[in-house]
């Protein structure tokens, strides 16, 4: 499996350890780029000069960061500084659904909340749940609820990605002290932090295998159509079949199952509002390109 891509060269990982390779010829006439993540055939006379043969079929694959094979996305946000945002962390979900990933929510900074905001984070938390996700709270005491994260890496490849400046590289260097990933101070200026890596690899952490990476850089909407949104909704996926029209956008049809949940509070009025506000910004990214 390939764990680092690098100014053109390949590290594959093999049982018996790591070896430096290039692409073959041939793969930019066959228009193959191969990924971090993919399982790949190769030869190598000695550690530091091989050549990928041929790249298997993948499962998935992400543009940006451009990794492959990828089992899930684990979501950083901070209850603080910045403070959590849930369209955020909505636009987020769409993108990880979209891709067939399992979303692990991590909301961070829990321990700097008053009475009154840590119990508005616990809201959000069981409304996630109620959907089905997994949410963790950390703190940013040492180590307060960054191991239970690790069982969840166990055997599987998982993206990072988040919110800008809540310490997704500190959150890695917790998990696997000694791996002095660089991190940066949120500018109080912006209220941000800047992305501090610049490069895929595959760590290996809990049993698993994480990409340091600053995860979804772009998150507009422009490879899903405005009747595929609702799938990424698992709320509104579960009940559209219950919809009197097929293809129904939950929004001026009649009979809509999703719209019956809502007025009976079964869907979140929060997540509707981010649901109708990412099919209004889909519709006007296609009004545009046409």
């Amino acid at each position: 499996m390939i764990v680092k891509a690098l100014s053109g060269f390949y590290y594959v990982q093999t049982d018996d350890g790591v070896f430096q390779c290039r692409g073959r010829g041939n793969f930019r006439k066959r228009q193959i780029k191969p990924l971090v993540g993919d399982e790949v055939e190769f030869e190598a006379e000695n550690k530091t000069d091989g050549y990928i043969l041929d790249v298997f079929e993948r499962k998935n694959e992400l543009i940006r960061p451009p990794i492959a094979n990828v089992d899930q996305a684990l979501l950083v946000f901070s209850a603080l500084e910045p403070d959590f945002s849930p369209l955020l962390l909505d636009r987020f979900l769409v993108h990880i659904e979209a891709n067939d990933l399992s979303p692990l929510i991590v909301i961070s900074k829990v321990d700097l909340l008053t009475d009154e905001l840590l119990d508005e984070i616990k809201e959000y938390k069981q409304q996630y749940e109620k959907i089905g996700y997994t949410v963790l709270l950390t703190s940013t005491l040492e180590n307060n609820g960054i191991n239970d994260i690790v069982p969840y890496l166990h055997g599987k490849i998982t993206v990072v990605a988040g919110q800008s400046g809540v310490g997704k590289s500190s959150l890695l260097n917790s998990l696997k002290p000694g791996l002095n990933i660089e991190t940066n101070e949120i500018s109080s200026h912006l209220g941000r932090g800047k992305h501090t890596t610049r490069h895929v690899e595959l760590l290996s952490i809990g049993g698993g295998l994480v990409a340091d990476t600053p995860g979804f850089s772009s998150l507009d909407f422009v490879d899903l159509e405005a009747e595929d949104l609702s799938n990424c909704f698992p709320e509104m996926a579960e009940l559209s079949s219950a919809c009197k029209f097929r293809g129904c956008t939950h929004t001026s049809e009649p009979k809509c199952a999703v719209k019956d949940a809502l007025n009976q509070g079964q869907i979140s009025e929060t997540r509707m509002k981010h649901y109708l506000q990412f099919l209004d910004e889909i519709k006007s990214q296609k009004r545009r390109y046409d």
